[in-house]
């Protein structure tokens, strides 16, 4: 393990070995977080910081994926059982999840009208497509929550990124620059100061106010259908690159599934379907500076999607929609899962075995791993999920 290398928490060697594939391959420093696994060319959980040179893959297909938090002015105790499971359905029914998937609604933005980065072709070609999906959520493990306090307040929680635009625009770059598809190759890099670096730079910033103006629109949407005002937020992306300054010099910094975590910054963090999320804020200490500043994003996978659901082929029924047909069976029955998050005390919509609980580590452990760079504010326990559902097809499942 190279010295520049920070590995936090418990981790598969073949993890480990990503994070050092990325450094041999421009990076002057990694910090790996406890809830990282192995992903497209960088660990999920994995920052890479580089001089004058960004990662595009590092980066990844869902730019600017992000978790957004707002606390209502309503209490838990004044939702009726009844209401809860009203509240889940009518969530289902008015929210847009999967992939491809465009919004029900009409959702307007002035990023359409006054950002440079539709200028470039590629990107400007996406505006359409940007514009019909603003305010939809996508599918794996993306979601939309409903959950209570210590102290009883409601909160409602959102986890997802740039939709479309994000994954075309990294398609388009990693295309032009050079980059190869797959989790075992090497990180596709590219210079600052080059056009492409440039043009990469200016359309991932579009993509992550896009993201921002999304999470923004599906809040305030849940928010109205709870009946709540919204007392306090808080907003990050996890899949992003920062230009930082570490120990004086100008650095840029990529997150794969990390949250920013400077001293003060709050950072909303979710567990799995059936288990507790949490509000933090990072902390100025020495172990908070060597990891760059950066926590978790999320529990962490522990298993494969396949392994934990088994392994689905999908192929186009008479009306053209792909439709998975079981070929092997996973640890995880979709049936009994339900039932066990029922048992919770949770209303759950959508999802599927591979996002079972048990797939994930326990977010408390994880946390602990980050207690000398983090504070925890306040836990948050799931009353509603809602997510895409099993049967919707995506291809980049993280």
């Amino acid at each position: 393990m190279t010295s520049n290398l920070i590995v936090i928490g418990d981790h598969q060697q073949n993890t480990i070995d990503q994070m050092e594939n990325c450094l041999k391959s421009g990076g002057v420093k990694g910090v790996l977080c406890a809830d990282g696994h192995k992903g497209y060319a960088q660990p999920v959980g994995g920052v890479i910081a580089y001089k004058d040179r960004i990662s595009i893959s590092g980066v990844g297909f869902d730019i600017a994926c992000g978790n957004k938090a707002v606390k209502l002015d309503i209490k838990g105790s004044d939702i009726e059982p009844e209401q809860w499971t009203k509240i889940a359905d009518d969530l289902a029914a008015n929210l847009s999840f999967g992939v491809g998937r465009p919004n029900k609604d009409v959702a307007e933005h002035e990023l359409f009208e006054d950002d440079p980065a539709w200028d470039i072709k590629e990107v400007g070609a996406l505006k359409q497509l940007a514009k019909n999906q603003l305010g939809s959520i996508g599918s794996g493990n993306h979601y939309s929550d409903v959950f209570v306090d210590e102290n009883d307040n409601v909160w409602v929680g959102v986890h997802f990124g740039s939709r479309g635009l994000g994954h075309k625009i990294a398609t388009h770059f990693l295309d032009i620059a050079g980059g190869k598809d797959g989790m075992d190759v090497p990180p596709c890099i590219v210079d600052t100061d080059s056009t492409i670096g440039k043009e990469y730079i200016a359309a991932m910033k579009l993509a992550g106010r896009y993201a921002y103006a999304g999470r923004d629109w599906v809040v305030d949407k849940i928010a109205k259908i709870l009946g709540g005002k919204i007392l306090d937020e808080i907003h990050n992306h996890h899949n992003f690159a920062w230009e930082e300054e570490h120990n004086g010099e100008n650095l840029w910094v990529v997150r794969k599934g990390s949250t920013p975590a400077f001293p003060g910054q709050r950072g909303f963090v979710g567990g799995s379907m059936g288990g507790r999320s949490v509000i933090l804020h990072g902390v100025d200490s020495p172990p908070a500076k060597l990891a760059l500043y950066s926590t978790v994003h999320g529990a962490g996978r522990v298993m494969s999607r396949t392994e934990a659901a088994g392994k689905v082929k999908w192929q186009k029924d008479e009306n053209g929609k792909k439709r998975p047909v079981r070929v092997s069976e996973g640890k995880f029955n979709e049936k009994e899962m339900r039932k066990s998050i029922s048992v919770l005390g949770i209303e759950l919509r959508g999802g599927g075995a591979d996002e079972a609980p048990a797939v994930y580590r326990n977010l408390e452990d994880v946390l602990e791993s980050h207690k000398n760079s983090i504070k925890i504010e306040t836990w948050l326990t799931p009353k509603i999920v809602v997510m895409a559902g099993a049967d919707t097809f995506d291809p980049y499942k993280d």
